[in-house]
C-alpha cells in the first residue's frame, strides 16, 4: 500500500460588501481592508473588484479545525464591516447590482487581467468558494483529479447561489457559472495522462507568454499552482458557513474514498467530459430540482437518492477523517434546498406581500446578510 495522503484542508471564500441598510453593493474602504489585514494578515486580501473581499484559511488538519478557522474569518470580516455601516454576503451574485458600475482593484495582476480579458473581466461580479485538499504525491493528484471530475456537477447543484443577475431571475440556479465560462481555460478539466503531461501542456502556454503559471488555468478542478493540493473550484459561494463546511467535508471524504479504492486495485469509472458536462448543465440550470444522470445505471436520479448513495460510499472515509456529522448535513441541504431556492422563496414572499421589485431584491440581500452570520461564535 502507498502512504496515505494528508488530506488536509484549506478553504477560500469570496464575499461581496453591501450597505447594511440599503443592501446596495459598496466598494471596500481602504480603512476597512487595513483593519481586516491588521487582524487576519495574509488570510484576507482584496479581490478583482473593489466591492469584493477574499479570505483563505490556514491549513487545517480536519474539518473541525477548518470550521474554526473559517468561522473566525467570517466573524472578523462581519465585525469590521459593521464599523463602516457595511455587511458581507457570501453569494455568487448580488441579486440586483450592475457590473457596469463596478471598478477593479488597482493591482498589477488585476490590471493585467482587465487589459487581457476586456469586457469579460468587467462582468466578473461573481464569487466562488474553493477547497484545497492536501495530496502530496503529484501522480496521485492527477489520477484523483481525473476520477473526481464525476462529482463536480453534484457539488455545483448543492452550492448554487446565483439565480438573479442585474435584477432579473435568470431561470438558472448558478448564473455565476455562465459568467465565468467566458474566461479561457475554464470548465471541466480534461483527462490528463500524468503529471508530466500536465506540466508539458502548461509549459507551452507559459513559454509563449500567454499565462504566467498554472494559477491562470481556471478549471473547475485543478492541481494548485502554489500548494501540494487538489483545488476544487466549481462551487458558488455559500451564504451559510454550515453549507461551506459540508461541501468541504464531502470533497475531502470523496477524495479519500477514491484513494482507498486505488489501494484495492480499483478505481472510479471515468466518463467523457461530454457526459459529465451534461450533468454540469443540469446542475447550473436546475440546482437540486431535476436530478442528475447516473451513467452507470442509465437513468436520472433525484438528489435525495444521490445523497444517500454518496453518503454510503464515503461512510468509512468520513469516519476516518472525523467528518461524519458534517457530511451528514448533505441530507439537510437536499431537504431545505440550496441558496438559489431560498433566495427565490424570499423574493416570492416579499412580492406576494406587496413589495416592489427593488424592495423584494433588498429583502433577498437582507436574507443573505443574516445567513452569513448563522452559526458564527
Amino acid at each position: 500500500m502507498t502512504e496515505e495522503p494528508a488530506f488536509t484542508l484549506g478553504i477560500e471564500e469570496e464575499y461581496l460588501l453591501v450597505d447594511a441598510e440599503s443592501g446596495q453593493l459598496t466598494d471596500a474602504p481602504d480603512a476597512l481592508m487595513a483593519a481586516c489585514k491588521a487582524e487576519l494578515h495574509d488570510q484576507v486580501s482584496p479581490e478583482f473588484l473593489r466591492c469584493q473581499i477574499e479570505v483563505g484559511t490556514p491549513v487545517a488538519n480536519d474539518i473541525t479545525e477548518a470550521r474554526a478557522h473559517l468561522g473566525r474569518l467570517r466573524s472578523t470580516i462581519a465585525r469590521q464591516a459593521r464599523e463602516f455601516g457595511l455587511a458581507p454576503i457570501s453569494a455568487a451574485c448580488h441579486p440586483q447590482a450592475d457590473w457596469r458600475d463596478q471598478d477593479h482593484t488597482d493591482k498589477e495582476r488585476y490590471n493585467r487581467l482587465s487589459q487581457e480579458m476586456r469586457g469579460m473581466a468587467r462582468r466578473m461580479l461573481i464569487c466562488g468558494m474553493h477547497v484545497h485538499v492536501g495530496i502530496e504525491d503529484r501522480a496521485q493528484r492527477i489520477d484523483l483529479m481525473n476520477q473526481f471530475r464525476y462529482f463536480l456537477p453534484h457539488l455545483l447543484a448543492l452550492s448554487a447561489s446565483s439565480p438573479f443577475w442585474q435584477g432579473d431571475d435568470t431561470g438558472l440556479a448558478s448564473y455565476r457559472t455562465t459568467v465565468f465560462s467566458g474566461y479561457p481555460r475554464t470548465g471541466l478539466p480534461p483527462d490528463i495522462v500524468d503529471w508530466n503531461a500536465f506540466e508539458r501542456a502548461t509549459a507551452v502556454l507559459e513559454d509563449l507568454g500567454i499565462i504566467r503559471d498554472s494559477s491562470e488555468i481556471w478549471w473547475d478542478l485543478r492541481p494548485s499552482a502554489r500548494f501540494p493540493t487538489l483545488e476544487t473550484r466549481v462551487c458558488d459561494a455559500c451564504p451559510r458557513l454550515s453549507d461551506t463546511i459540508t461541501l468541504a467535508a464531502l470533497i475531502q471524504s470523496t477524495l479519500r474514498m477514491l484513494w482507498r479504492l486505488s489501494q484495492r486495485n480499483m478505481r472510479w469509472r471515468q466518463y467523457d467530459n461530454f457526459l459529465i458536462g451534461e450533468n454540469r448543465w443540469r446542475a447550473l440550470r436546475h440546482g437540486l430540482g431535476q436530478g442528475l444522470i447516473d451513467f452507470g445505471g442509465g437513468d436520472i436520479k433525484p438528489h435525495a437518492q444521490i445523497a444517500e448513495e454518496w453518503l454510503a460510499l464515503i461512510a468509512e472515509d468520513a469516519d476516518h477523517l472525523g467528518s461524519q456529522p458534517s457530511v451528514a448535513r448533505l441530507r439537510d441541504i437536499n431537504a431545505q434546498g440550496n441558496s438559489a431556492d431560498r433566495q427565490r422563496a424570499v423574493f416570492a414572499a416579499a412580492t406576494s406581500a406587496g413589495a416592489s421589485r427593488d424592495e423584494a431584491h433588498r429583502a433577498v440581500v437582507m436574507h443573505l446578510i443574516r445567513e452569513f452570520s448563522e452559526g458564527l461564535d
